[in-house]
């Protein structure tokens, strides 16, 4: 234990002075966090003469404020038993996204790189989305889903809802202009979202009260006040009426200020790769284009290359995706050369065709 968080140190017998800090993701909510292994990259670092470090955190909870100390802390402890690594890389999944992008933006001087797969890479960003997917889902539905605390909230959603909007491949005309307006919501046209829809269609509906077991520090920052809906047009409905109508969330009143649960920067200084799935709806796909545009509004993203794979789900990467964008990264760091990426911001439709090594049969691209 230390200061409260489990953790594990490998330390390979060839070791070649790499270290890997793996923050882990969410665990739901209560004490006493679970330490979990970077897999299956684990295996891969340790062959290949890498030391990693994973610490299970001082508590579950969605708290990437106080998780990225645990990790600070544990990095000290690294280096009081086996010396000063030559470099360091923190490498985050889904909320694990959240606490490397904020130790890369807070705490500059201490990783030489980062690794953030399927993660929270905009940060408070993920939130936002939740509650301006509800929003719409309110304004197309007419039902009252962010006012309406658990557990009544709980029959809107599951029998209201879905008999009022249908389900993703059977919807109703109200269905269609939602699922119209989430498509933008996600980033485009993407692949694989038609088939990803399913799995989060209601879960990823969130009142204003989440309930216990829910992230609510989390959830006490959601601010939608920014963001600009989208509709294709000839669906009869006006963009600007849209955008005017919605209802907006704003952070509540009393909540401290907190940089990590604020808007990130995207002022990064050393190499980050980033890989998420098109159809993931746990943590869209948008939250990578909205942390692009940061970089390319801080001057920064010539240091942000980000992959795509056409896959529904989340953190479902294979290890021939995985393994060879780590390597990457090590050689970016050691300047050796700027690994490709996608163009995130441009034709959707094409993400991923070159990364995506476990191809779903669904998808029109897939190999013959």
């Amino acid at each position: 234990m230390l200061d409260g968080a489990r953790y594990v140190i490998v330390v390979p017998p060839e070791w070649n002075g790499g270290l890997v800090m793996f923050a882990h993701g969410y665990q739901g909510e209560g004490s006493g966090g679970g330490v979990a292994f970077p897999e299956p990259l684990d295996n891969y670092l340790t062959k290949h003469g890498y030391a990693w470090a994973s610490s299970g955190y001082r508590s579950k909870g969605y708290r990437p404020d106080l998780f990225l100390f645990d990790l600070l802390a544990l990095r000290a402890q690294f280096i009081a038993r086996f010396g000063q690594p030559r470099w360091t890389i923190i490498h985050g999944q889904s909320m694990g996204g959240h606490v490397a992008i904020a130790s890369l933006e807070l705490h500059p001087e201490v990783y030489q790189g980062g690794l953030i797969e399927c993660g929270i890479v905009d940060g408070v960003g993920l939130v936002d989305w939740l509650y301006a997917y509800t929003a719409a889902a309110e304004y197309f539905s007419g039902l009252p889903l962010l006012k309406t605390p658990r557990p009544e909230f709980d029959k809107l959603a599951n029998v209201e809802f879905p008999k009022l909007m249908g389900t993703p491949g059977y919807y109703t005309e109200r269905g269609q202009h939602f699922d119209n307006v989430v498509k933008h919501l996600m980033g485009g046209d993407l692949p694989l979202r038609l088939e990803g829809m399913p799995e989060r269609y209601i879960s990823n509906l969130n009142p204003r009260d989440p309930g216990p077991g829910k992230a609510q520090k989390f959830a006490s920052y959601a601010d939608t006040r920014q963001i600009h809906y989208e509709i294709d047009p000839g669906l009869g409905i006006d963009e600007a009426t849209l955008n005017r109508e919605i209802p907006r969330v704003e952070p509540d009143r009393d909540v401290e200020p907190n940089p990590v649960f604020a808007e990130l920067t995207g002022k990064i200084r050393v190499p980050v790769m980033t890989i998420h799935e098109t159809a993931d709806f746990r943590v869209p796909f948008w939250l990578e284009q909205d942390y692009r545009k940061r970089t390319d509004k801080a001057g920064t993203s010539h240091l942000l290359v980000q992959r795509a794979m056409r896959a529904i789900g989340h953190c479902g990467f294979s290890s021939a995706e995985r393994e060879p964008v780590f390597a990457d990264l090590i050689a970016w760091t050691q300047e050796i050369h700027v690994p490709d990426g996608d163009h995130i911001l441009g034709d959707v439709t094409k993400l991923g065709l070159r990364w995506t090594k476990t191809w779903d049969p669904r998808d029109p691209a897939a190999p013959k």
